[in-house]
């Protein structure tokens, strides 16, 4: 407890960090407080009466904070950011225009996230006029179309912008991941929520505050599991070759590459999570076909078929996910140039084989592990777990928590130890990743 209080001791310190921290906190006041203003034109009174959010819709929901499902001038939150983000590094690989941005440094990836901006700009716009006219009914508009529409589409696309403006904010002027921490903030905003409800049904409904506490060890146990997969590395040592400049000496030696065992983060539970929507969408559109036994058991996420089938996804996304943003002919080439060589192994392709060889190994357990990760909260709501509850139990929320997380305290770290202060830990380093993929064409971890 003593270590703990004379950390954040020395973190208020160091002005530097408190402003960041500070600025931080204000901006993401800023997002909060927008997320509960809700659209012109719409009544308040017919949001009382809405259901809860599910499948894609409440997936969607929660990412936006609850934003989505109160009609909020920021309900689209910085999905269309991320979208485009995507998009933008897709291209990356297959576009040689897009390939040579990348590779111009500085220059090239200011370019590449102008061509973001632009690209969040159609999307948003695309994605508000769906909205309007899927999620606000007839009875809520209290303005006559098309002005409302037109309307809403304006504040939607302006909100977004402004979310996504904030999180470049906080990258700059904060600490951690901005996009990411907004994302996190309008995710964790629900968990009291949650617990509150699960509490209340256990103490009223069956189990008892036993079982609630059952609950409570059983999500710490995945916290802790979700922790070691996001931070698993293998390291790969290089040894660099001893140059004399002038009268400095260089290399001479031995580093190593880590290599992450969930390389993919959690982008592929998002796209196996687009697929098995499928099924319901298609339920909805096609009623003659709704009752088919194929397409009840893969829209029920709680049924043995739909779960097998995401899991299976899953792996699929993960090793097609690792394959095209981690790239060992790059590697191994940056190596060669830097006089750099894996012991025992010859430089150039013999290098980038061998890393190649590694990464497909250590991609298969961490896919599975994802996989594991991600039908967790199917299987926390089969054991009579409260559907909202049971998504902090594993999946996109909490990947992109614990991510975003250790991401923020290995930077706050950073500056401890820049400063000469101890760390956040006694023993070992805290490894963080970013949570949302970036235009210049890294790996994300956990949007």
């Amino acid at each position: 407890m003593k270590k703990f209080f004379t950390t954040l001791s020395n973190i208020w310190k160091i002005e530097d960090l408190r402003v960041r921290i500070t600025n931080t906190i204000l901006f993401l006041v800023i997002y909060r407080i927008g997320s509960f203003v809700i659209l012109p034109g719409v009544n308040p009174a017919s949001l009382e009466s809405q259901k809860a959010k599910e499948g894609l819709m409440g997936l969607l929901n929660m990412f936006a904070g609850g934003s989505f499902g109160r009609q909020s001038i920021f309900a689209l939150g910085v999905m269309p950011y991320i979208s485009a983000s995507i998009v933008v590094q897709l291209l990356g690989i297959a576009v040689p225009f897009f390939q040579k941005l990348q590779k111009e440094g500085e220059s090239g990836r200011n370019k590449l996230n102008q061509w973001t901006r632009y690209l969040t700009i159609a999307i948003t716009v695309l994605q508000a006029i769906g909205y309007v006219k899927s999620q606000v009914g007839a009875d809520a508009k209290e303005i006559s179309e098309p002005f409302f529409t037109i309307l809403s589409v304006f504040v939607l696309t302006a909100g977004t912008l402004f979310v996504m403006w904030l999180g470049e904010k906080i990258t700059d002027k904060g600490i951690g991941n901005g996009i990411s921490l907004i994302i996190m903030v309008g995710i964790i905003a629900q968990l009291p929520f949650a617990l509150w409800s699960e509490f209340l049904g256990r103490v009223n409904g069956t189990g008892g505050p036993f079982i609630f506490i059952v609950e409570i060890i059983a999500l710490i146990a995945v916290v802790m599991f979700t922790i070691l997969i996001v931070q698993g590395t293998r390291k790969i040592a290089v040894q660099y070759a001893k140059r004399i400049v002038g009268n400095k000496q260089y290399g001479g030696v031995r580093q190593y590459i880590p290599l992450k065992v969930n390389a993919a983060g959690v982008m592929p539970i998002i796209f196996a999570q687009a697929l098995m929507f499928i099924p319901a969408t298609i339920a909805q559109f096609f009623p003659s076909i709704a009752s088919s036994s194929v397409l009840i058991a893969l829209a029920d996420i709680t049924s043995w078929g739909h779960n097998l089938l995401f899991a299976i996804l899953i792996i699929i996304f993960t090793f097609f996910y690792t394959a095209i943003t981690v790239n060992p002919n790059q590697m191994a080439e940056d190596m060669k140039k830097n006089s750099g060589f894996i012991p025992g192994i010859k430089p150039g392709k013999a290098t980038a084989d061998f890393i190649d060889g590694v990464i497909s190994k250590i991609t298969l357990p961490g896919s599975i592990f994802l996989a594991m990760i991600a039908i967790i909260p199917a299987l926390a709501s089969l054991c009579g777990v409260n559907a909202q509850f049971a998504r902090f139990f594993g999946g996109t929320s909490l990947i992109i928590l614990v991510g975003v997380v250790l991401d923020t305290l290995q930077q706050i770290e950073s500056h401890l130890l820049m400063r000469h202060y101890d760390g956040l830990m006694q023993t070992g380093r805290i490894k963080g990743r970013t949570a949302i993929p970036t235009t210049s064409g890294t790996t994300p971890s956990a949007i």
